[in-house]
């Protein structure tokens, strides 16, 4: 008997798969609104069972993976469609999705080169970018937050410092208390304290610092000895820059009796008296030259030498007798001054003013951009690069992003030390500048000499 009903069924099961194959094709074989009348007809007559088992269905069919099932390239192409903040929510879906989108790997740079990061193109990990873009997010969100930066200070001389010069994790400061001193930034450490005499300009260098005084001359110092290795004697007013080039064996000088002064290194002679300045000669900058012109190559060496009210060019080499090459200013009725700051890279001459700040391209001389903003105006120029500058007025140290003109970030300053020279407070490391990368932002951003004699500090904080 059981066995009779087993069969029974079983034609049972074959006569459904006939009619069903028979419904399938006259189905096909509807118009689109006929199979959709014919779907709703079926539902219609459908109890619970079949609906629930309708949906469980339906829900896989109607979701597919795109990320999954197309191709790696195809799928870097879509996301290049989104916003990171979308796709930081899109690796939450699942281990790979998270996975795809992480080695997205042109997604991550152009992420970062938006935030002002620099990329460098020879790292092969794709997974790196991520990384480097959810650093950076960080990073400008404490910019943004006034969060980034933190204070120290230096404590060691007796009276007024002047003179300050930043290199490798290294301050100098000169000080009317005859004495110069070397600090190491990161541990606060005086690790050199020479008697000189009064500094309103100092450079070092391992060996050697180079000082510039009130009382009209430059004179060269050992570091280990502390002994003075050359005196340079000529200037009739005080010197309140100076610059020196080992390759060429030359010093340049700024003094406040409207000349620039070259001078042999070694020997302490005076080669040469720049003369056409009819100001204090505040800067004095010895650079080699990135651009090529009809008045220089890449390659030359390049003086420039700053007043308060015009720039001038000199060519500097091998053949000491140079001529001024040209002359830049803002205004020619010299009613604007310039603010006795300036940047050279070899490529592009910056200056602040009462206007804004002004950019000379070097290879033809004529001004790039003027930076005029309300909130410019009273701005000085601590440091210039491609992405950023760093500027300051009496009451903080801002952060300007170029390429909107946009100030991003401030830090407030104590009451410090004013200078119309300027020399009294400099920026630190200016890679950053440039475009950040996770490594630059540390270290020194901007010092100045105090009232009490002491020099503030103002340092990237530890990333989070």
């Amino acid at each position: 008997m059981e066995t009779g009903k087993f069969f029974h069924n079983l034609m049972e099961r074959k006569d459904f798969e006939t009619w069903l194959d028979n419904i399938s094709v006259t189905f096909l074989s509807l118009m689109d609104l006929q199979k959709n009348e014919t779907l709703d007809h079926l539902i219609s007559l459908s109890g619970a069972v079949q609906l629930r088992h309708l949906s469980n269905n339906l829900e896989t069919l109607l979701k597919r993976d795109f990320l999954k099932l197309l191709p790696l390239e195809l799928s870097f192409y879509l996301l290049k469609w989104l916003d990171p903040q979308t796709l930081l929510t899109c690796c939450l879906v699942s281990k790979q999705w998270n996975k795809v989108i992480s080695a997205c790997t042109e997604v991550w740079q152009t992420a970062c080169k938006n935030l002002g990061w620099q990329i460098d193109d020879s790292v092969q990990d794709a997974l790196h970018w991520k990384k480097v873009y959810l650093k950076a997010i960080l990073r400008m969100k404490q910019l943004e937050d006034h969060e980034a930066f933190e204070t120290s200070s230096l404590i060691g001389h007796s009276a007024r410092v002047y003179a300050l010069y930043y290199k490798d994790g290294l301050l100098c400061t000169g000080s009317d208390d005859l004495s110069a001193k070397l600090w190491d930034v990161s541990t606060g450490q005086c690790v050199y304290g020479i008697q000189t005499h009064t500094c309103a300009a100092v450079k070092f260098d391992e060996q050697k610092l180079v000082t510039g005084s009130f009382d009209n001359t430059v004179a060269c110092w050992e570091w280990s000895s502390g002994a003075r290795t050359q005196h340079f004697r000529g200037h009739t007013g005080a010197v309140f820059s100076v610059d020196y080039n080992d390759e060429l064996d030359i010093l340049v000088s700024g003094s406040a009796d409207f000349t620039v002064k070259v001078w042999a290194l070694s020997a302490g002679t005076c080669l040469n008296t720049l003369t056409g300045h009819t100001e204090w000669v505040t800067k004095v900058v010895l650079q080699k030259c990135k651009v090529k012109s009809l008045l220089h190559s890449p390659g030359d060496y390049i003086l420039l030498s700053a007043d308060k009210y015009e720039i001038k060019i000199w060519p500097i080499g091998r053949e000491i007798n140079c001529k001024c090459l040209k002359t830049l200013s803002v205004s020619e009725d010299r009613s604007i001054c310039l603010q006795p700051r300036l940047h050279f890279d070899g490529k592009y001459i910056v200056c602040s003013s009462a206007l804004g700040l002004y950019q000379w391209d070097f290879a033809s001389y004529d001004i790039l951009r003027v930076i005029k903003t309300p909130e410019i105006a009273n701005l000085a120029l601590l440091g210039f690069g491609d992405v950023f500058a760093l500027l300051f007025d009496n009451r903080y140290l801002y952060i300007m992003d170029l390429r909107t003109e946009n100030l991003i970030s401030r830090w407030p300053l104590p009451e410090y030390r004013k200078s119309k020279r300027g020399s009294s407070f400099l920026a630190g490391e200016a890679s950053w500048l440039n475009g950040l990368d996770g490594h630059n932002d540390t270290g020194l951003v901007f010092a100045t000499s105090m009232p009490d004699h002491s020099i503030h500090l103002v340092l990237w904080k530890e990333h989070g």
